[in-house]
């Protein structure tokens, strides 16, 4: 199994399931992750990415991290200096359109959404609420474009399109697709030679759907327009990563391997999970069960069965840990507090 691995967790795009495999694969294999200074959680989010914001990096001696994972904006030759020249990059991509309908809720108080009360209304004049100087601008336009480490606010000319495809391939071994998650799953278990049971999860960071609006098709294309960067990254790498399946597993054996996985993971709902799956944040018993509340949006969580043997209850609590308690649990971990 490869075990030194650079992940690109883009916003709003089931980055945070992602994010709790790679924590329960890491710590499951004693690995090191590369952790924002002091055991925050992002990696001085929205700057580009620089080695010293990674706990315990010193250029004098540069020690390499297994794993980094963290919110950043990408910077490769700075990512270079904290992992090992082996290691497997990898992203996930979300469709623009929906992606920026959740960016919408969550984001609510950056400053291009914080005036207006619907995506509509921002779309109907944009350049009235948008500006391309405010540090937040990157929530509200091309948010992956952004993420890559590119400008937001580029022109759209296809030389120039193309340079962004061709620099993002060049840095990234695949990039997987938010809206096939389990058959990114398949593929992420094949290129990276784990097993099953590493890839299983349950939906981490999801909001209710009563906060979820459905968009009428002409604020779609206005959202295809404004985020063009965006529609052009996701549709060029929507189709390579069928173009890799089929090259690398077969369609046949993709449907088998995707039959596999739903059923384990509907096996640990039942052994894991009270009730169906997941619950309101004002449900969840657990307090550190309890998922960050962010925006207009109600992250859901879930309650754990009571009375499971301890193997099984460290197993079924990882799968449902939120990000920010998992992260603050495994960065004590690596680096224990000095006793007084």
């Amino acid at each position: 199994p490869k075990t030194d691995i650079v992940f690109l967790k883009v916003h709003k795009s089931a980055s945070s399931t992602v994010m709790n495999i790679l924590f329960r694969f890491g710590e499951t294999h004693n690995l090191t992750f590369a952790f924002p200074l002091g055991g925050g959680y992002q990696l001085y989010y929205p700057h580009h990415f620089l080695a010293r914001f990674v706990q315990g990096f010193s250029p004098q001696s540069p020690r390499r991290f297994n794993i980094l994972c963290h919110h950043m904006r990408f910077l490769q030759p700075e990512v270079q200096k904290v992992v090992p020249s082996s290691a497997i990059y990898f992203s996930i991509l979300r469709n623009p359109v929906q992606l920026m309908e959740s960016s919408f809720v969550y984001y609510k108080g950056a400053s291009a959404f914080s005036r207006v009360r619907s995506l509509e209304e921002f779309l109907s004049q944009p350049y009235r609420y948008y500006n391309p100087a405010r540090g937040d601008r990157h929530y509200a336009r091309n948010l992956m474009t952004f993420d890559f480490g590119f400008n937001p606010d580029g022109e759209v000319s296809p030389e120039r399109v193309q340079l962004m495809l061709k620099a993002i391939e060049a840095s990234f071994d695949f990039l997987l697709i938010s809206e096939y998650f389990d058959e990114s799953m398949v593929l992420l278990k094949e290129m990276l030679c784990w097993d099953l049971d590493s890839v299983v999860s349950f939906p981490l960071n999801s909001r209710d759907s009563s906060t979820k609006s459905p968009l009428p098709d002409s604020v779609a294309e206005k959202l295809k327009a404004w985020n063009r960067l965006d529609w052009e990254i996701y549709t060029h790498f929507n189709r390579t990563f069928w173009e890799r399946i089929d090259r690398d597993i077969g369609r046949e054996r993709m449907r088998r391997e995707v039959k596999a996985l739903r059923e384990r993971q509907a096996e640990l709902a039942r052994t894991c999970l009270q009730g169906t799956g997941s619950v309101a944040p004002k449900d969840i018993k657990d307090s550190s069960l309890r998922p960050l509340q962010h925006g207009g949006a109600r992250i859901l969580g879930y309650n754990l069965k009571q009375g499971l043997d301890r193997e099984l209850e460290r197993t079924c609590r990882r799968l449902v840990t939120p990000e920010l308690q998992y992260s603050s649990l495994l960065y004590k971990k690596q680096f224990p507090p000095r006793p007084p």
